[in-house]
C-alpha cells in the first residue's frame, strides 16, 4: 500500500477544472462539458467554478453564450497557493495546532509537529509547481 495525503474532492475537481480549461488555448468551457469529460456532478463543478472566478483563477462569463476559460497565465497559477485557496482545513489529524485541550498526552505528543513538519515538505513541493507544469506541451495562452 502507498502512502498518501488526501485532499479533499474540492481540491481535485479545482486542479481538474483549470487543466481541462488550460488545453482550451483561451476558448470558453462550460459546466456541462467538463462534467462530462470528468463525470463529475454539475452541482458539484458550479461551486468549484464559482470560488475559482471569485480567486481570479478563472474568467467567468454570464450569459447564454457564457462559459469560463482561465483568468490568469497558466504560470501564474501556483499550484501550492491553489491548494491554500481551495482547502478549508489542511489539519492532517485532529490535535494539529489544537490549543483546546482535546489530546490527552498534550504535551508528551510530538506526532502532530511531525505531520505539521510533513505538511510543510509537502507544500513546499506543491509550491514549486504552476499549472504551466501540468500542462506540459501544451502552447502558452496570451493574457
Amino acid at each position: 500500500m502507498g502512502a498518501y495525503m488526501k485532499l479533499t474532492s474540492f481540491t481535485d475537481y479545482s486542479v481538474r477544472v483549470l487543466m481541462y480549461v488550460g488545453q482550451k488555448d483561451g476558448e470558453l468551457a462550460s459546466i456541462r462539458e467538463v462534467s462530462e469529460a470528468y463525470g463529475i456532478s454539475s452541482n458539484h463543478l458550479m461551486k468549484v467554478v464559482h470560488l475559482l472566478g471569485k480567486g481570479g483563477y478563472l474568467e467567468t462569463i454570464r450569459g447564454k453564450n457564457g462559459g469560463f476559460r482561465l483568468g490568469k497565465d497558466p504560470a501564474k497559477i501556483n499550484i501550492g497557493e491553489l491548494i491554500r485557496f481551495t482547502e478549508d482545513d489542511l489539519s492532517i489529524v485532529e490535535c494539529m495546532g489544537c490549543k483546546d485541550g482535546r489530546c490527552a498526552l498534550k504535551e508528551e505528543c510530538r506526532f502532530s509537529d511531525v505531520i505539521e513538519e510533513a505538511l510543510r515538505a509537502f507544500l513546499a513541493t506543491t509550491d514549486r509547481y504552476t499549472l504551466k507544469d501540468l500542462l506540459k506541451g501544451k502552447k502558452t495562452i496570451k493574457f
